[in-house]
């Protein structure tokens, strides 16, 4: 059997990959196909997400095990095959490519065709550029001080907040007074 999926971006408007790939592929081969017709790297940490129709997302399929909850079971993409988790048409999943910023490709399952296989995966079609791989973070430059006599910098108030505090500011909570005796 063959899926075919559609994959599409919220960043870019005119951007669209159909992707046929047989069903007993796995979710590995599938991020290598979409990886392949964007032009990023594989070396990345990504996921995916099976959805509801909602696109929440329901399930995580991960590149490498992250062993962060034992009693969870742990969906690997090398080792998950599309057919066990994709059963009708219509599915919707999700590949996040860039944890930090949250950026994800949306895809769903837009048709199968019954009685046929493929050995590798296809781009049936492809428009508009995809996102960049990475986003482009400005990290703002830190405001310097004043330089004094001595060639040190002297730091106005801008520079470390206000010269005053307010005693709320440690009357937030959290702990338990105690003393050091205890």
């Amino acid at each position: 059997m063959i899926f075919n999926f559609r994959v599409v971006s919220d960043e870019v408007d005119n951007f669209r990959r159909d992707i046929q790939i047989d069903a007993d592929a796995s979710f590995l081969d599938l991020r290598n196909a979409i990886y392949e017709s964007v032009g990023y790297d594989k070396n990345q940490m990504c996921s995916f997400f099976i959805c509801d129709q909602d696109w929440e997302r329901k399930r995580e399929i991960t590149l490498e095990d992250m062993g962060l909850d034992a009693s969870e079971d742990a969906y690997i993409m090398e080792d998950t095959i599309l057919s066990d988790e994709i059963e009708d048409e219509g599915q919707r999943l999700m590949l996040t490519f860039d944890y930090l910023n949250d950026r994800s490709f949306y895809i769903e399952m837009k048709s199968l065709v019954p009685g046929r296989s493929l050995i590798d995966a296809l781009v049936a079609s492809s428009m508009g550029n995809a996102p960049k791989q990475e986003s482009e973070l400005e990290i703002p430059e830190p405001k310097a001080g004043k330089t004094n006599a001595k060639g040190m910098e002297d730091f106005d108030e801008e520079f470390y907040g206000t010269d005053s505090y307010s005693d709320d500011e440690f009357e937030a909570g959290g702990f338990d007074e105690m003393t050091l005796d205890e």
